[in-house]
């Protein structure tokens, strides 16, 4: 999914500096953006005062959504670098294609996984026909620097494991959850997983001390380390936890995100992932010049092109603003 604002700001991220070392309990209000031509998502990364999650560096929570009468998600070719994308849906069906030649329908509960490395461009939009609901989160994981110029390409898991105990199924989106590991590709120690909890249920979940957390709200009310989060809502646990109390006020799904606290200063702009303005003005140039990020066959429509690069310097800075 691509940052679709027509004037993009420069998101300055990374360096362990600004990370909370223990436990906190911040909880993050969303954004409203609107996506194409009838989606709004919650961005709830990069948010004020908190930019990056380990290296989890953009997530949008939408839906859901009743797109019986609309064309449903309809974004354009755009392009990315640097970065991976994280397509997690829990209602509804969305059409990847990509200038691999990847085509693949994403159903709930599936991973759809692009790495762009140096450069790739993809589409995304809600099939015809499309399912009468749309719900999901996209998110983005930066790539360190010995891999943000690797090869792109695609990952498609239909099957994923799963981690269960009394009213809790957890399904591994990412990385490593009590001994159970997603097949997904990752370039730095992470993890995202999505939490089913039943009515009343309580448990306790355990977590790696040396990973910074935050779990997103997809639906339901429950009470994490006993703050009240609400849907489309984000809470910041940072470091230094073994294990996370979870209480389940009513049918939840939740999505843990978290990782090694990420020592790199990176500069997102639109959507590129850079070390420098010259990166990302290059970027910028070669998809206007039609080089480098090659073309996504098939969408019916012209491709996005890029804002206008901001008047002042882009420099890369801490976590936080």
């Amino acid at each position: 999914m691509s940052n679709l604002e027509r004037a993009a700001v420069p998101s300055l991220c990374g360096g362990r500096g600004f990370v909370v070392p223990e436990p906190v309990r911040e909880l993050l209000s969303p954004r409203r953006v609107p996506l194409g031509e009838s989606t709004v998502v919650r961005r709830l990364l990069p948010n004020l005062g908190r930019r990056m999650v380990g290296a989890w560096c953009f997530v949008d929570h939408y839906g859901p959504d009743d797109i019986a009468d609309e064309p449903g998600m309809q974004v354009p070719p755009h392009p990315h670098m640097g970065l991976q994308t994280v397509s997690w849906l829990h209602e509804g069906e969305v059409l990847h294609r990509d200038s691999l030649g990847s085509l693949q329908t994403i159903r709930p509960r599936q991973l759809g996984l692009m790495t762009s490395g140096r450069a790739i461009s993809h589409s995304e939009e809600s099939p015809r026909p499309h399912a009468r609901l749309l719900h999901g989160a996209q998110l983005w994981v930066a790539l360190p620097d010995s891999h943000r110029h690797t090869e792109p390409h695609f990952e498609h898991h239909a099957d994923l494991p799963l981690v269960t105990a009394p009213g809790l199924t957890a399904t591994l989106i990412l990385g490593t959850v009590d001994g159970t590991t997603s097949p997904g590709t990752t370039y730095s120690p992470l993890v995202g997983a999505d939490l089913t909890l039943t009515r009343d249920t309580e448990h306790r979940l355990p977590l790696e001390p040396d990973f910074e957390y935050a779990v997103l709200t997809m639906s339901g009310e429950a009470r994490v380390d006993g703050v009240p989060v609400l849907p489309g809502s984000m809470l910041y646990l940072g470091c230094g936890r073994t294990d996370l109390p979870l209480h389940a006020l009513s049918d939840t799904t939740l999505m843990l995100l978290g990782g090694e606290p990420f020592e790199e200063e990176l500069i997102m702009w639109w959507n590129f992932i850079g070390r420098t303005q010259q990166d990302i003005e290059t970027a910028r140039s070669d998809w206007m010049a039609s080089h480098r990020f090659g073309e996504v066959h098939g969408y019916a429509g012209d491709r996005l092109p890029a804002p206008e690069l901001p008047p002042v310097p882009l420099k890369p800075r801490g976590r936080t603003r």
